[in-house]
């Protein structure tokens, strides 16, 4: 039983759709009493931490949608703030060694697995760039000064740390603007007259039909859905 730090982008199918399993499964027991699991290090990891197991929930979900899967089981919502847990049964970047292993031979997640510093900050630019600029401006600098293992490890958990927040609106409409510049070329239509939710859903579209490998390998491609108002409500449906 495991609920991942990393974005759920390197996750294969197998990885993603068993974390949204597992999840639903530490939810009852933690809300509901049960005692199966109950002593599993992860489920007493999220113990106090409901809203945030919801956030990775809608995560998940995200990505999910974004791979073409159906998703028919939401989780009751939880109110209150959203407070992540300080503890990781891996390390972020023992995650990615464990996945690197897991999937030898088998098929991958949305996103490749890194293997540098530099590729990783990559996928995650975006992500980063919704949330706080000051730090998008920094990390590029500051990875080119030192040893890139250090660097990895210390980047992996910034980044897990990062993407916990909510973006701010406008921020976010930042990130999403800077990823529609790799596609609009494809698009008569204008960001202007897209939604949040419309523009990143056309975004991910062109960026599968143009195969725009930098941005389907973003983390922002999925993750940015999940603090983005539901389609239904955008559509009005």
């Amino acid at each position: 039983m495991r609920i991942w730090d990393i974005d759920p982008g390197y996750l294969n199918r197998q990885s993603l759709l068993g974390e949204h399993r597992e999840l639903h499964a530490i939810f009852v027991v933690l809300t509901q009493n049960k005692k199966g699991y109950a002593a599993h290090p992860e489920t007493r990891r999220w113990k106090d931490h409901l809203a945030a197991l919801g956030k990775r929930h809608d995560l998940l979900v995200e990505e999910m949608r974004l791979r073409g899967y159906k998703h028919h089981s939401p989780l009751p919502v939880v109110t209150g703030k959203t407070n992540w847990p300080k503890t990781f049964i891996d390390p972020p970047h023992a995650q990615f060694a464990l996945l690197q292993e897991k999937y030898r031979g088998k098929e991958p997640g949305r996103i490749p697995l890194p293997s540098s510093a530099r590729q990783l900050w990559a996928q995650h630019k975006y992500s980063v760039l919704a949330r706080d600029p000051r730090l998008y401006k920094i990390i590029g600098p500051w990875l080119a000064a030192a040893d890139d293992k250090l660097r990895f490890r210390a980047l992996a958990r910034i980044l897990v740390r990062t993407l916990r927040l909510a973006p701010p609106a406008g921020r976010l409409q930042n990130g999403l603007d800077h990823m529609w510049g790799y596609v609009s070329h494809l698009s008569a239509r204008s960001s202007k007259e897209q939604s949040p939710r419309q523009l990143l859903q056309l975004t991910r579209e062109l960026a599968a039909s143009g195969n725009i490998a930098y941005l389907l390998a973003s983390t922002a491609l999925g993750e940015v859905g999940a603090w983005l108002a539901p389609a239904s409500i955008v559509d009005g449906s």
